[in-house]
């Protein structure tokens, strides 16, 4: 079922739960039967095996319309909500990735992953270009290259990196550089796209390349190392060797 679809279903469900409640007369009043359509919008996304993050988007959705059509606010705040949300996020409806911006204590792990000399690398996905930005301080000899396509974050990317001679700052889908000509390939992304992620890795980068995963594992495939970067997220490193069959999970 389309992530759109399950949302669909389970803010139905919980709007059916809490007419239900109020017409038994189990629960009465405004907020218990708001409370009772979020708790019940949030268990079936769950049930349904929705994202985590749908979970608190579930909780907090009909309580803040309450608020919000209490505020009587003008019909236009609304709209340029909805327009900044679209700018930002684009196309994580369907991509499932959310916007994740990686810290500097991992950009320090990441320039240690880099290898002596010169050296290319290419961050998927990349936001804002936070990771990049130290990156590109830390080690001026190397040449990254990020690649974003929601146009806000893409937009924002592109004025903090003026002066950074040794960043190219692209717009486009993840998917669509060719990979083969960079050492290293960094994605901070969600599970879902991580199989599409291997696949392509397999198929273009070099022996002797890695991709370095923050956080979310291929499925099937053991890394071949994993780095504790030790900051306050518990931020993870999964590192990818190509050319190294990677070890396949014991059943």
């Amino acid at each position: 079922m389309p992530p759109a679809l399950k949302a669909l279903v389970a803010q139905l469900a919980g709007l059916a739960a809490a007419v239900a409640l109020a017409r038994s007369g189990t629960l009465a009043g405004l907020w218990p039967l708001v409370g009772a359509q979020a708790l019940v919008a949030a268990g079936v996304a769950a049930g349904l095996r929705s994202a985590r993050w749908w979970l608190p988007i579930h909780l907090g959705f009909l309580p803040l319309v309450v608020i919000a059509h209490g505020a009587a606010l003008h019909p236009g705040w609304y709209l340029g909500g909805f327009v900044v949300l679209v700018l930002v996020y684009w196309t994580s409806f369907r991509t499932q990735v959310p916007l994740y911006l990686s810290n500097r204590a991992t950009a320090a792990a990441v320039a240690e992953l880099l290898p002596e000399g010169p050296a290319r690398m290419l961050d998927i996905g990349a936001g804002t270009g936070a990771l990049l930005r130290p990156l590109a301080q830390a080690r001026p000899d190397c040449r990254f290259t990020g690649i974003e396509l929601a146009p806000a974050t893409w937009a924002i990317g592109r004025l903090l990196l003026r002066g950074h001679a040794n960043v190219e700052w692209l717009r486009g889908d993840l998917f669509s550089p060719d990979w083969s000509g960079y050492d290293l390939v960094y994605a901070f992304l969600s599970p879902v796209p991580m199989p599409a992620v291997w696949a392509k890795a397999s198929t273009e980068m070099r022996p002797g390349s890695m991709l370095v995963s923050n956080g979310f594992e291929v499925p099937g495939h053991e890394a071949d190392a994993v780095i504790e970067v030790g900051d306050r997220r518990g931020t993870r490193l999964l590192l990818y060797r190509m050319g190294v069959r990677s070890r396949g999970r014991s059943g």
